[in-house]
């Protein structure tokens, strides 16, 4: 999946199985005398064909992360690398090639048009690409979504839970790099975030994809191959297929961050 764009520089040679990476990543919010930091130092790298869920309490830093990742926010200082791009400098022009190119995004308000029905959905952002469509892997992609019947569906036509599968259909369809995924679940009952996540992992599985989730509710960050925790700004756990069980063991006795809480929490 790996592609270069041709208006941003490489920062040299980058491990194969990373995907992207913050380096001494540091992001602070207000002036001096009401500063915060929500990021302080981070290193961390996301590899290729993993899903990894980000956790932590309300304040911690995972969205700023996530963000400044994806390129939607400025990190005060270190470096953001995408395919072996420093995403951290680039300018609007190339940012707006990388996030159309390398980048896939899904958000908890799923960002449908709701004009268009589920089909023109998921090819909007290749048409406005100018790109060409796969109607193999379109016809594949929908497959594996269960979207096949409801395709000519506008949004309003269109469970949550099917809303916000016609939004990761739309994220993968361009074959991403990355897709960064902001609190995916965060609007569905438990039967529809299963199914949502459930595919999230099979595009994992099946089709290499690299995911990297926000989210606050340990059954989601259970789908992942990862989890890392943050507090204050430090990832403080880095779990490698963490069960349920283990998730929950680690926010024990934290009453910010118990079942009830995480789930609607805003970072």
């Amino acid at each position: 999946m790996a592609r270069h764009s041709k208006h941003a520089g490489h920062i040299g040679s980058i491990d194969e199985h990373i995907v992207a990476q913050a380096i001494d990543l540091t992001k602070i919010y207000g002036s001096q005398g009401n500063q915060v930091t929500a990021l302080d130092h981070v290193n961390v790298s996301f590899n290729r064909g993993e899903m990894t869920a980000i956790m932590g309490p309300s304040g911690s830093g995972k969205s700023t992360l996530m963000h400044c990742m994806a390129g939607l926010d400025t990190p005060t200082s270190g470096k953001v690398v995408v395919e072996g791009l420093e995403v951290s400098s680039m300018n609007q022009k190339q940012l707006t090639d990388l996030r159309r190119n390398q980048i896939g995004f899904i958000f908890q308000s799923f960002n449908l048009v709701p004009t268009l029905s589920a089909k023109e959905n998921i090819l909007l952002p290749l048409q406005i690409a100018r790109k060409p469509i796969d109607r193999r892997w379109f016809r594949q992609v929908v497959r594996v979504v269960g979207l096949e019947k409801r395709l000519d569906h506008r949004p309003s036509q269109l469970s949550g839970g099917q809303q916000q599968r016609v939004a990761c259909a739309r994220a993968i369809m361009a074959r991403p790099s990355v897709i960064f995924a902001d609190e995916p679940t965060g609007n569905l009952d438990s039967r529809s975030s299963r199914e949502v996540l459930g595919f999230l992992r099979d595009s994992v599985r099946e089709y290499g994809q690299s995911i990297v989730m926000v989210t606050h509710d340990p059954r989601a960050a259970s789908f992942a191959d990862r989890v890392l925790v943050l507090a204050d700004g430090n990832i403080t756990r880095d779990m490698a297929h963490p069960t349920y069980d283990e998730i929950l063991d680690v926010f024990a006795g934290d009453d910010a961050d118990d079942g009830s809480t995480m789930e609607g929490a805003q970072a």
